[in-house]
């Protein structure tokens, strides 16, 4: 991958975000056009964390839930085989979603499919839920970063649930040949700023297909009913 992808954690340069977030689409199709979804390293059969920690947010199953960067990952096909009636699904990569409508078949039409780069989302409405599962830690730009959570910001109703799972300060270094940032709990919320409580957090090891380990750390947050601005 080209430079422009790979921006320092501290870099900002606005004229090159553009060309960056092309970047990331031509990376992620090419990822899916040259591998099979079950061959990606971060697949799960099932992603039994990411539901045990959404089936304990209590919601309702007609709360609109977004899982952000899902692109072909099986909790969709869960989420549905649970009750949940409002799913939405943004990937930058229209190959993954095709991916992920097509395993689900006929189910595919009670989801919303969305194709953007979650740094350019312009919600239409408002979840009770957002799934964020190793997208925020591919924001090595700091531009990037604060678009995501701004965007975060508009998209998650005052009392919503924010889950996020990225790579651990002990975890990979890089993933799919593009640097990442480590998170723990502190250092994610420096970047979320105010209005987030911390509920949960804790780590796990990901096996991936081809046998290796990925150490991740995952955050269950509420965003505050109070002093909560829509920007």
């Amino acid at each position: 991958m080209t430079g422009k992808i790979r921006m320092g954690y501290n870099d900002f340069n606005p004229a090159r975000l553009t060309e960056t977030m092309s970047d990331r689409k031509t990376h992620w199709e090419n990822v899916y056009a040259s591998k099979s979804p079950v061959e990606v390293s971060w697949y799960q059969q099932e992603p039994a964390l990411s539901l045990r920690l959404i089936r304990n947010t209590g919601l309702d199953h007609d709360a609109p839930i977004i899982d952000v960067g899902g692109g072909s990952s099986t909790l969709v096909d869960h989420l549905c085989n649970d009750g949940f009636k409002d799913i939405s699904v943004l990937d930058v990569s229209a190959r993954a979603l095709a991916h992920a409508k097509l395993r689900l078949a006929e189910k595919a039409s009670g989801v919303k499919w969305l194709e953007s780069d979650v740094t350019e989302l312009n919600p239409s409405g408002r979840f009770a839920l957002w799934h964020d599962r190793a997208v925020f830690h591919f924001l090595t730009a700091n531009e990037d970063r604060k678009s995501y959570v701004e965007v975060l910001k508009r998209a998650l109703k005052p009392g919503g649930h924010l889950i996020i799972m990225a790579f651990a300060i002990d975890g990979p270094k890089k993933c799919s040949g593009l640097d990442i940032v480590q998170y723990d709990a502190e250092k994610l919320m420096a970047e979320l700023g105010e209005n987030f409580e911390l509920l949960e957090q804790g780590h796990q090891v990901h096996i991936t297909p081809a046998a290796k380990e990925q150490k991740f750390a995952y955050f269950h947050f509420t965003r505050s009913t109070k002093n909560s601005p829509n920007i």
